[in-house]
């Protein structure tokens, strides 16, 4: 049976200024840290062992998540006191394992609907060294793109570029052989994409790509965030996680965690989530925005496109638009 590593180390510089206080993999969408989110894709696909690959912050994960036994999983940690890059992170929690089973990486900025299952399976029946799997996009200027040939052989990493020659790029979530990761080099940066990758094909190594064009999204963002958020409270991202959720209520339209005090006249919508024991008042009105566990929202505050974090107060009749809002300060989200 697969094992996992989930990358969450990264300081988030792209989520500032969410990321001021919190790792970007414990900030909440749809109601649940982004991480727990990312655990439920693993253990769908069978997936029960999982090493977090942590950095910044990372004392903030294991009082939440602990032993993982709460999900039915083994969670382990693996703590970088620097940064080590991709490929580094991956070495320094493969160590963990101790496995001969396949590995599966998950890299923390991405939220995915992808058949993990199959990608797995496709990376054991061909005998890869590595499966990745690759998505179609719009735009590929900002990924870079991904050769491959009519076997499925990638054939190529190209770099990020004004004019890509595929809309093919590198999604993120990855299938290793054990024996591959056991040559990355340990204490030192090494990245998969610019070393890892180009050598084991440069040498004749066996890379498969693995191409789904399920939902996908990379929330490096704070705008890309709250749109990943509304898409799982929505249906049009798989919200596994929401099964086994303490919610009180969820439709299309909006996720309310257990606790939560909502006016009967407050208007909730457009994939909004409203946190654990939050409180919403009067007439508010709240439209595609994540409000966090105990944030208390006045009467008749009109709340669009933001994120209000834990135990934050909004005023009676504020009107916050595209707003990060903490105990302490409101800081615009770029757009």
């Amino acid at each position: 049976m697969a094992v996992g590593i989930l990358l969450v180390g990264g300081m988030g510089t792209r989520l500032m200024p969410l990321t001021k206080h919190r790792p970007k993999p414990m900030l909440t969408v749809a109601g649940l840290p982004v991480t727990e989110h990312q655990l439920a894709m693993a253990r769908k696909a069978g997936i029960t062992t999982v090493v977090l690959a942590t950095s910044y912050l990372s004392g903030l994960f294991t009082p939440y998540f602990g032993d993982g036994s709460r999900w039915g999983m083994k969670l382990l940690y693996a703590v970088e006191d620097s940064a080590l890059g991709t490929a580094g992170a991956i070495a320094n929690a493969a160590q963990l394992l101790q496995t001969e089973d396949s590995i599966v990486v998950l890299n923390g900025d991405v939220l995915s609907s992808h058949d993990l299952s199959e990608q797995i399976r496709q990376h054991e029946s061909n005998r890869a060294d590595v499966t990745l799997h690759l998505t179609r996009v719009e735009d590929a200027r900002a990924y870079g793109s991904v050769s491959m040939d009519s076997s499925g052989q990638v054939s190529a990493f190209l770099e990020k570029m004004e004019q890509p020659v595929s809309n093919i790029i590198n999604a993120g979530c990855y299938v290793f052989k054990p024996e591959v990761i056991k040559e990355i080099p340990r204490h030192r940066v090494v990245s998969v994409e610019r070393e890892t990758f180009p050598q084991l094909i440069d040498s004749g190594g066996k890379v498969r790509g693995f191409l789904d064009d399920s939902y996908w999204l990379d929330i490096g963002t704070p705008k890309a965030l709250l749109q990943g958020s509304r898409d799982l409270v929505t249906g049009i991202a798989d919200a596994s996680a929401l099964r086994s959720a303490d919610i009180a209520h969820h439709d299309a339209h909006s996720l309310i965690m257990v606790r939560a005090k909502m006016d009967s006249s407050a208007i909730i919508e457009h994939g909004s989530c409203i946190g654990i024991g939050a409180t919403i008042g009067a007439g508010a009105y709240i439209s595609g925005s994540i409000i966090e566990d105990g944030a208390v929202i006045g009467r008749g505050a009109k709340i669009l496109d933001s994120y209000i974090a834990f135990g934050a107060r909004i005023d009676e009749n504020a009107n916050i638009s595209a707003q990060f809002v903490t105990d302490s300060e409101i800081l615009s989200i770029p757009a």
